[in-house]
């Protein structure tokens, strides 16, 4: 549908969120045939599974998922990563880009380190299995990561990439967005202040029709505001 970017319809628990064919994911249930919603949440739905995701709950891993996750701890081949979920999830030095020695994870990736890495594989009782093989995978330095409820994350992106675009072309930001509600920015302090607050705007008003403007007319107007009066 034009205008909406991506948005999602919300629904309740005991609605209908799938017919004949679709298999009931997280937060919905199957019965008659029918697959219902099982609690107050976004519908989705990918590769024939319905999922209901929680308005403000934890981030639900799926296979092929872009996220941003934080080392935490790591072993003499593995490290793992907090992404926003209820585990940590492992990531394999042979799922990273370097070539690991036994032992000598330390000297790539050290506990607080920030990546943006994908979801290699979600297993049947949720356990997630990390991967930095996809080419925009790396570790990511400078800059802040802040954090918006998962289920908002479509509209940061927009139709196409076309809100996280904008963003960036109004702020000259660097700009990734993970599906796990995290999100990272480097450019100036200035710039990074105003596209945070164009991403909150984002998050509070998720599901109102003219956001695409209201953000643009929000960050020229900071920028204006930051500008300072010019030479006398």
């Amino acid at each position: 549908m034009q205008g909406t970017e991506g948005l999602r319809p919300i629904v309740i628990p005991g609605e209908a969120v799938g017919g004949p064919g679709l298999k009931p994911g997280p937060g919905t249930y199957s019965e008659s045939g029918q697959v219902f919603a099982a609690q107050l949440g976004i519908r989705t739905e990918r590769d024939g599974l319905v999922t209901v995701i929680p308005l403000n709950g934890r981030y639900l891993p799926e296979r092929g998922d872009a996220v941003i996750g934080e080392v935490v701890d790591l072993g003499p081949s593995h490290w793992l990563v907090d992404i926003n979920s209820p585990y940590p999830a492992p990531l394999h030095a042979t799922e990273s880009p370097w070539r690991v020695e036994f032992g000598d994870t330390a000297r790539y990736l050290k506990a607080g380190d920030v990546i943006m890495c994908h979801v290699l594989s979600v297993d049947e009782i949720k356990r997630v299995q990390l991967t930095m093989s996809e080419r925009e995978a790396r570790r990511l330095t400078g800059g802040m990561v802040m954090e918006i409820s998962p289920t908002k994350v479509p509209r940061v992106i927009g139709k196409q990439g076309s809100m996280v675009s904008l963003i960036k072309e109004l702020t000259h930001c660097q700009i990734y967005v993970g599906q796990n509600g995290r999100i990272w920015l480097d450019g100036t302090d200035r710039d990074t202040a105003i596209a945070a607050r164009a991403i909150r705007l984002i998050e509070e008003r998720a599901q109102a029709f003219g956001l695409t403007e209201a953000v643009r007319e929000l960050i020229e107007r900071a920028r204006q505001e930051t500008r300072g009066p010019g030479p006398s």
